[in-house]
């Protein structure tokens, strides 16, 4: 199943595995320290696709959905029973990681929507037009695209990936890039 909404989870492992049971974007909040700058991520992902939020059934879970539901309210939420989520190996380890490809799946599909087949028109040449690939400056350009569109940092590899995940238009990236070269050229 390829699900819309950005699924929110806690760390890389928790990506692999949702990656592994359906089609999705993640968000990882790199555990229970949830920033400032995630949280304007997660807001972005849930006015442009929406967003369902998917933690461990544990405390710092619970907290990481409670922070992110009262920064972003009306985010859908996903949800496993501690004993979906136990490891097999060690019965302290609690997490979406450890989970079964059909528990993730299960839990999902209360409230996941159907993704719609909306590839973004952004080439990799188009990048390499704009500077943000293949040149002295990129990373930098890439960071201030990615600030100016709530779309995070990436390397050269994500970007398009991330421009996709976050349906930006090729109208608004010339927009924001338009944006990017006249602060440059006006000194800030």
């Amino acid at each position: 199943m390829k699900i819309k909404e950005i699924i929110v989870v806690e760390g890389k492992e928790d990506s692999v595995k949702v990656k592994q049971a359906v089609q999705a974007d993640t968000i990882e909040t790199n555990g229970s320290a949830i920033n400032k700058r995630i949280l304007k991520q997660i807001k972005h992902a849930q006015e442009k696709r929406g967003v369902i939020i998917f933690t461990d059934p544990d405390y710092p879970g619970k907290h990481i959905r409670h922070v992110i539901s009262e920064a972003v309210p009306s985010c859908k939420h996903a949800f496993l029973t501690r004993d979906e989520a136990k490891s097999e190996k060690s019965h302290t380890s609690l997490g979406i990681e450890h989970a079964s490809i059909s528990a993730i799946k299960q839990a999902l599909e209360v409230v996941y929507n159907v993704m719609e087949d909306q590839k973004s028109h952004i080439t990799k040449d188009d990048l390499f037009a704009y500077g943000l690939i293949g040149c002295s400056g990129a990373q930098d350009l890439r960071n201030k695209l990615g600030e100016l569109l709530c779309i995070g940092h990436t390397n050269g590899k994500q970007l398009l990936k991330r421009l996709a995940m976050f349906q930006i238009t090729t109208s608004q990236l010339e927009q924001a890039m338009d944006h990017i070269q006249r602060e440059e050229k006006d000194g800030f």
